[in-house]
């Protein structure tokens, strides 16, 4: 297991926009923190009040939001047109090429999301999106999957051989997780704290893990935790 801090983290400050890099961004690059495997971004966002990011391009790239305060306004060059809350995924595959944009839905409180880009399996893809609600109830205590290649138990289909799950965890609840041969794992708290196999891992700290075999998820303090399965 490797730890990275949220401490150790790249940051950039554009006063409407407070945003944290787990991996090399923009104006941050760090050469040992490239990504890992398919994993490419997660960039914890926070956006001011009716503020947000204006119509841009993006191509060949699994993009998901997942919001954890707030409420999150998207749209695109497909004609796709939102506004994503906590408990909500959402996935853009850029493929081809798209533009779209992302602002802050509510004039006078803040939202704070991840953005993860994961790299498909191959370029030139057609453009799509999805997104879908998954209720506290589905991740209380467990681990849910919200985002796989083949939409298993009703998540949303990414291209690439990844499984994203999210869990919900409080004082005392926990769960187990396994790693299969071949198979790698990237845990990150969003938000609380929980204990990975007896580590504590605070809001924004993450873990890369290649043991194969089982791991134990243990709630401190109300957590969010998304853990990564990649090939």
């Amino acid at each position: 297991m490797t730890i990275r801090r949220a401490n150790e983290r790249g940051h950039a400050d554009h006063g409407w926009l407070l945003s944290f890099h787990t991996f090399s961004f923009a104006d941050y690059h760090d050469p040992k923190h490239m990504g890992f495997r398919s994993l490419r971004v997660i960039n914890e966002d926070r956006v001011q009040p009716g503020k947000g990011f204006g119509t841009h391009p993006h191509r060949d790239m699994e993009i998901i939001s997942y919001v954890l305060e707030g409420a999150l306004e998207h749209r695109d060059s497909m004609g796709n047109g939102s506004i994503i809350r906590p408990g909500d995924v959402q996935r853009m595959s850029a493929g081809t090429g798209v533009t779209h944009s992302e602002f802050n839905a509510s004039k006078h409180e803040l939202v704070h999301f991840l953005q993860i880009w994961i790299v498909p399996e191959r370029q030139g893809l057609q453009p799509s999106y999805q997104e879908k609600h998954f209720a506290d109830e589905e991740r209380r205590g467990k681990l849910r999957v919200v985002a796989s290649r083949d939409g298993i138990e009703g998540s949303i289909t990414v291209h690439q051989d990844v499984r994203l799950q999210v869990g919900l965890f409080g004082a005392g609840e926990h769960t187990s997780f396994d790693i299969l041969p071949g198979r790698h794992a990237w845990v990150h708290v969003a938000r609380g704290a929980a204990l990975l196999d007896g580590i504590r891992l605070d809001a924004g700290d993450a873990a890369a893990m290649n043991a194969v075999g089982g791991h134990e998820l243990h709630g401190v303090d109300d957590s969010e935790v998304l853990v990564f399965d990649l090939s």
